[in-house]
Formats: structure tokens, C-alpha cells, sequence
């Protein structure tokens, strides 16, 4: 099994949402939530579809402006900063992988270190060689998206987020899409991810990694927050009905 062999190459932040809110229209999506990791831990956002747990992501990375509320990194509100630049700083894994069908696995992966962050073009390919071989994925580095697996392009997404040397990584629902025998090697991935030291938020539906891994895990339903807390707090002694008949119908 593959496991990310390199420590962040960027110090790792703390990242605060206070009082988020976003609507889009009538519906309010985002009702004042609250989510902090810790620089160097992992918080894990479960909770029901359509809870709003994705769109948080989105809005703690500018992809959807909050319409109030702020967003902190290591205690300095970056509302205000070029959302571009931002972004630059936190690394995002979605469902889907977006991997340009085209250009082979290297070149997707060292893209954004060309475009975005200047690198000549041996030095972004020495970066995406760096980042596969930590994933595993070095010797598909020549090879085109639709060659691999659900699961082996999932981690080369990782890979490409990496690549970027973020100071945060965002996952959205990053196994939701792969079929069920390829989760657990993108699971474990993660789980490595998170033991060098990268501040993570990961939204997933994975009760068994947001126990396990996560240093937080934030339950929301209805577009708030309705408990936080340590893991062994909210899995084995949940204070409130909704989460206790969450976790009835998930475990």
C-alpha cells in the first residue's frame, strides 16, 4: 500500500470560519457555522446530504463568497486577499478528478506548478515525479488519465494538490465517487497524509477514517454545526437526538 512519504514542505496553518453564512437565493445553505482545525491536525465534517457540508469547503476557500461571517489563517482574516492567491494556500481534492484526459499523469500533475507558481518546465516535472512516487503512482507518470483506476486517479489529484506545496488540504467527498474496493487504499492515503503533519478538513461519509484520523469531527445538518468535538465524544456519547439518529442509520 502506498503511503505519502515526505513531510509538508510548507509549515502547516491553522484555518478558523466563524459565524459563516451563504445563500444562493431564497435558500440559506450556510446558517453561522463554526470550524477550526489546528495546524498540523485533521477535522472531519460529517453530517446527512445536503447539509451543507461541501458548500462549506467552497465558502472556506472563496470558490462561494460567505455573504458574513469571517475565515482565518493562523489568526488573520484573509476575506480580504486576492481569492486566487488564497486558494494557492490550501490544497482541494474533490469527488471528481479532474484530470485533463489529453496530457499524462505527470504533466497533469505538474501543471500548476508551471502556470501558477513560476516553475520552469524540468523543474515542474521534477515536482510531479516527486509528488507520484508518494503516492505510489511513479511509474504511471507517462501514462494517460483514462489508463488508471478511479482510485489511482484519485491519488494523483492528491498528488496534484501536493504539488502546489499547499499550507491546508480541503477533501470533498474524495471516495464518494470510487467503487467500493478502490476506498480503502485512498482512505489509507489520507490517513498518511494527515500523520506527517498537513492541516486537513476532510468532508466525508467514512464514519471509520472520521474516527480514526481526525483530531475534531463537526456534525452538521440543515446548514449548522450541532455538535464538536473529539471523535471518541461524538461517536460513542453524542449529546443531541439528530446526531445520536444520525450515527443509528450510518454505523
Amino acid at each position: 500500500m502506498s503511503t505519502v512519504s515526505t513531510a509538508p514542505t510548507t509549515a502547516p496553518v491553522s484555518l478558523t470560519g466563524s459565524n459563516i453564512h451563504l445563500a444562493f437565493g431564497t435558500n440559506k445553505v450556510l446558517r453561522g457555522v463554526d470550524v477550526h482545525v489546528d495546524a498540523g491536525k485533521t477535522t472531519t465534517v460529517i453530517g446527512p446530504s445536503g447539509s451543507g457540508k461541501s458548500t462549506l469547503l467552497r465558502a472556506l476557500n472563496r470558490l462561494h463568497e460567505p455573504d458574513q461571517g469571517d475565515i482565518l489563517i493562523d489568526g488573520r482574516s484573509v476575506l480580504k486577499d486576492n481569492p486566487d492567491k488564497l486558494r494557492q494556500r490550501i490544497g482541494m481534492v474533490f469527488q471528481h478528478f479532474n484530470l485533463f484526459p489529453h496530457k499524462t499523469v505527470a504533466d497533469n500533475v505538474a501543471l500548476g506548478p508551471q502556470k501558477l507558481l513560476g516553475l520552469s518546465k524540468e523543474a515542474a516535472r521534477a515536482t510531479a515525479l516527486e509528488q507520484l512516487e508518494s503516492v505510489g503512482l511513479s511509474a504511471k507518470a507517462d501514462s494517460r488519465p483514462g489508463n488508471l483506476s478511479g482510485g489511482q486517479q484519485q491519488r494523483v489529484a492528491i498528488a496534484r494538490a501536493l504539488a502546489m506545496k499547499p499550507e491546508i488540504m480541503f477533501f470533498d467527498e474524495a471516495t464518494s465517487a470510487l467503487d467500493p474496493e478502490l476506498v480503502k487504499g485512498v482512505l489509507a492515503l489520507m490517513a498518511d497524509l494527515a500523520s506527517t503533519g498537513m492541516s486537513m478538513i476532510v468532508v466525508t461519509h467514512e464514519m471509520g477514517f472520521a474516527r480514526s484520523v481526525s483530531d475534531t469531527v463537526v456534525f452538521m445538518d440543515h446548514g449548522t454545526v450541532i455538535e464538536t468535538g473529539p471523535p471518541a465524544a461524538l461517536f460513542d456519547n453524542a449529546e443531541t437526538d439528530r446526531l445520536q439518529q444520525f450515527l443509528a442509520q450510518v454505523l
